[in-house]
């Protein structure tokens, strides 16, 4: 493995880290007010398109995407992972500025691999341009969608159109004026083997028989990027939307959770180091029993502690990436499974003491460290609970053994 990122790697550090300074960063006291006076938790404030079109003038603009396209150059998961990380340090800001915020990135990558030209054509392009938003419905509430071959929702074949009918939940982003469409799982053939039954299929979200339920919150709040629970009753779309082969949902979602999972790695290592950086200064900043809390024993220990997990995850993340360039997506399995585990538990970890060290500030809508657990918390279940990434470690070491 090499651990230095190429030239352009580097350039891109340097321009993203100027960005965070000089724009983003100053603009998050704004972002909060807009919000405010909008009174309205699903408001896209104005703020949110300025830095946008200030990121795209810098060359800081769909940098997630490895695949050389006619609108994107390419990036490689290893240059790209410390860029994320500077991002996630304000995750509600910065990776939409850059065009690099899910669930976008995960439907932009499948549309680049699996998208027909005419779907590249209607969808993808808008998409990497920024003029409209995506979602993606695959969990639902009524199975256990740990498991993606227990979706029930149907999507039946009549003529030249599918018929779609189910629910589905936490399809971030739906409920945003934005988003346009969905890319929704269901089962096309429930006759067919196990993994073949799941098929993906392009669903604009005006079309008739969608029913917005709710925006479900997390943690009791209300996520500006939206969790919505949306009910399909005989939304009928034709069978040219359907992504990629028939029947190879299955093998698609997992094409496409993996690029996906290491995003959010990236990003959660920079809350971590936010985090950090917020524990450090208020333990240099307050004082008890005659003494600032960063000379008290247990929190420097705290300090510590989260030094060395950040450190750790971020070697095991770079490593990730690294194997994901190398080998590709599928051979790299177990080292992005690997840190779907890690890195959300040490986030929340190093947030959990943030918080300690805050006292009651740090449970206060004063300071974003709750709202930032809450965050990494729900990532120990998106994409994958952590028992199913550690069966699927457990699995791949004993057949080492096995005869």
């Amino acid at each position: 493995m090499q651990f230095e990122v190429s030239a352009e790697g580097a350039e891109l550090q340097e321009k993203l880290l100027a960005f965070m300074d000089e724009r983003v960063y100053p603009a998050e006291p704004i972002f909060e007010q807009q919000m405010e006076e909008a009174g309205n938790p699903e408001h896209h404030p104005q703020i949110v398109e300025d830095l946008k079109v200030e990121a795209r003038a810098r060359g800081l603009w769909n940098l997630f995407l490895p695949h050389k396209t006619e609108w994107t150059e390419g990036l490689s998961n290893f240059d790209y992972a410390p860029l994320a990380e500077i991002s996630g340090r304000s995750i509600q800001l910065a990776p939409e500025a850059m065009n690099c915020s899910a669930p976008d990135t995960g439907n932009m990558e499948l549309l680049t691999e699996f998208g027909t030209p005419e779907q590249q054509q209607e969808w993808l392009r808008p998409l990497l341009e920024g003029e409209i938003r995506s979602c993606f419905s695959m969990t639902e509430p009524d199975v256990a969608s740990s498991d993606a071959t227990n979706v029930e929702t149907s999507i039946a074949r009549d003529g030249d159109e599918y018929v779609i009918n189910g629910r589905k939940w936490w399809s971030s982003g739906a409920g945003r004026e934005s988003c346009k469409f969905s890319i929704v799982m269901g089962k096309t053939d429930p006759e067919a083997r196990a993994h073949a039954q799941q098929s993906m299929v392009i669903v604009p979200l005006d079309t008739p028989g969608i029913t917005h339920v709710r925006n479900l919150k997390v943690f009791g709040y209300l996520d500006r990027e939206t969790h919505s629970e949306l009910l399909f009753e005989d939304v009928r779309v034709p069978t040219s939307n359907v992504l990629g082969p028939e029947g190879g949902g299955f093998m698609m979602a997992q094409a496409r959770l993996g690029p996906g999972r290491i995003h959010h790695c990236m990003r959660l290592i920079g809350m971590a180091e936010r985090a950090l950086e917020m524990a450090c200064r208020r333990a240099l900043s307050r004082e008890a029993f005659r003494k600032t809390l960063a000379e008290q024993g247990v929190i420097q220990d705290w300090i510590a502690e989260s030094r060395l997990a950040i450190d750790q995850a971020r070697l095991l993340t770079m490593d990730a990436a690294w194997q994901m360039d190398k080998t590709g997506n599928k051979a790299a399995r177990n080292a992005i499974s690997s840190i779907k585990v890690v890195v959300p538990r040490m986030t929340c970890d190093v947030i959990d003491r943030a918080i300690q060290i805050h006292g009651g500030a740090g449970v206060s809508e004063d300071f974003p460290l709750a709202a930032m657990y809450a965050g990494a918390r729900t990532l120990r279940i998106a994409d994958g609970p952590d028992e199913v990434h550690k069966m699927v470690i457990a699995r791949r070491e004993l057949s080492r053994y096995a005869e």
